[in-house]
């Protein structure tokens, strides 16, 4: 890791750059899914929380132990399960038995930097309203006691779109927390042989650290403060109302999603290297930030239409100036 400058004294370029060395080290070790991984930083550096969605073996659970590594935080994964507790996620008071008997509070996993909850759609509705509250708060309450979590607080949760059996679908208040949902996609042949070359050698490949945490939260303060003209607001109210509108949808995007564009086009602006957002930006962003937001109607579901495709014909009908 070299020395960075302040947070004062940082530009668009030093974001660019950090930005370009962490993706290509975590491409080193997650081959294929370089827009996977952009995604994943953008809404990182926006302080948002992402949803990874892909069947069973393409690294969902790596890339979010590879990310943590390359940014130097804290890392704590649980296994989601049916018989998964809210303490085992807050952590619980212990009784002490030792000169003054007392209770002291044990704090769980979420206590950390990056959480990965892992088939997170495999808890009860109750085990997963104790991680809305510290996704939402960045606090977690046990017994009546608020305990704020520390910054960066990233929730990096996976779920299988194809195995149903014995899961609990998220709730509408829960997918509208997560800043993102990404897909991870199969990989070509090309890519599956990379993969094989890189993962059954005699040493496993393991990335260094690229940025340190005060560098993130630095970098996370930049974005924010990135300006956005009004067309650009505008154009965004008008996706978010054009959701709304569409036959195909039942329930369309929250105040969220635009929220969640708006930022996420701030990231691509900055690792793009320019300091301003464009609409190419805003585009980008839309698929991530209000795929998991749109309630589909019953005849979009029975037609097997897909939230991305009902999406692509928001963004070309608002771009029509429909």
């Amino acid at each position: 890791m070299s020395d960075h400058p302040t947070t004062n004294r940082l530009t668009g370029e030093d974001f660019a750059t950090d930005f370009r060395n962490l993706v290509t080290a975590i491409s080193s070790v997650i081959v294929g899914q370089e827009r996977v991984v952009e995604d994943l930083l953008v809404a990182a550096f926006a302080r948002g929380h992402v949803l990874l969605e892909g069947v069973p073996g393409l690294g969902k659970t790596k890339l979010v132990h590879t990310f943590a590594d390359a940014c130097a935080l804290a890392f704590s994964r649980i296994q989601f399960t049916p018989d998964l507790m809210p303490a085992d996620v807050t952590g619980t008071n212990v009784f002490i038995e030792a000169q003054q008997s007392r209770f002291e509070f044990q704090p769980g996993p979420v206590f950390t930097n990056v959480l990965l909850a892992d088939e997170i759609n495999r808890a009860t509705p109750k085990t997963q309203s104790a991680l809305l509250e510290a996704m939402q708060e960045r606090a977690v309450t046990v017994a009546g006691k608020r305990y704020a979590l520390e910054e960066p607080f990233i929730v990096l949760a996976t779920q299988n779109p194809l195995e149903m059996e014995g899961t609990y679908p998220l709730p509408e208040a829960q997918l509208d927390r997560f800043l993102f949902k990404v897909v991870t996609e199969r990989p070509d042949a090309a890519t599956l042989q990379r993969i094989l070359l890189i993962t059954t050698g005699s040493s496993e490949q393991v990335v260094k650290p690229v940025i340190t945490r005060e560098r993130l939260l630095a970098l996370q303060a930049m974005l924010r403060a990135v300006p956005i003209a009004e067309p650009g607001l505008d154009y965004v109210v008008r996706l978010v109302e054009a959701t709304h509108a569409n036959p195909l949808v039942r329930l369309g995007a929250s105040p969220r999603g635009a929220q969640a564009i708006t930022l996420a086009a701030k990231g691509y602006a900055l690792a793009a290297g320019r300091p301003n957002v464009e609409f190419a930006d805003l585009r980008r962003a839309v698929l991530p930030a209000l795929r998991h937001r749109l309630l589909l109607s019953f005849e979009a579901e029975v037609e097997g239409v897909a939230a991305d495709a009902v999406l692509h014909d928001i963004i070309a009908q608002v771009d029509k100036g429909g």
